[in-house]
């Protein structure tokens, strides 16, 4: 499950995506565009920085822009660097595998279904790069047709 930590730095580095090459965006703006927490925004850009996806300045003409193109960043680097591995266990993660201890891994079917669970995230978000996540439009039809193909619960 995708974090706070990873929503708001993908939603960040989108918002750098969105900016022209070259140009910084104050952390306060970026925060405030997109309802994030400065705080946590300050430690998220800190480690996207580490990771080598923005570049920061400080200073009074200070701020943050992507190091480089948003072509060029997939958004399953950014959520492993962020969150971790893709899988929703251990023993079916590929970058930081772990033994189950209470299973035979040969013939668990909860570790087969993570796999393919694990497999098809990967695919979707090791395809996308920040270009192509930045450019997603919506309407307000296609955001209602996705609404209304949500499950209701309905309680009694």
């Amino acid at each position: 499950m995708l974090t706070k930590k990873g929503k708001y730095g993908l939603k960040a580095l989108v918002h750098l995506a969105h900016m022209p090459a070259g140009q910084l965006a104050f952390v306060n703006d970026i925060a405030t565009g997109n309802n994030i927490p400065k705080k946590f925004l300050d430690a998220i850009l800190g480690e996207l920085r580490n990771a080598g996806f923005v570049q920061s300045r400080k200073g009074k003409d200070g701020g943050y822009r992507l190091a480089r193109p948003a072509d060029e960043i997939k958004v399953g680097h950014v959520v492993r660097v962020l969150d971790g591995p893709l899988a929703p266990i251990p023993c079916a993660s590929r970058t930081q595998y772990q033994r189950c201890e209470d299973c035979n891994e040969a013939t668990c079917q909860v570790r087969h279904l993570m796999l393919e669970v694990r497999q098809a995230i990967a695919e979707v978000l090791d395809q996308r790069s920040l270009a192509e996540m930045r450019d997603i439009v919506l309407d307000d039809l296609t955001v209602a047709r996705a609404i209304d193909e949500l499950p209701v619960k309905v309680q009694a």
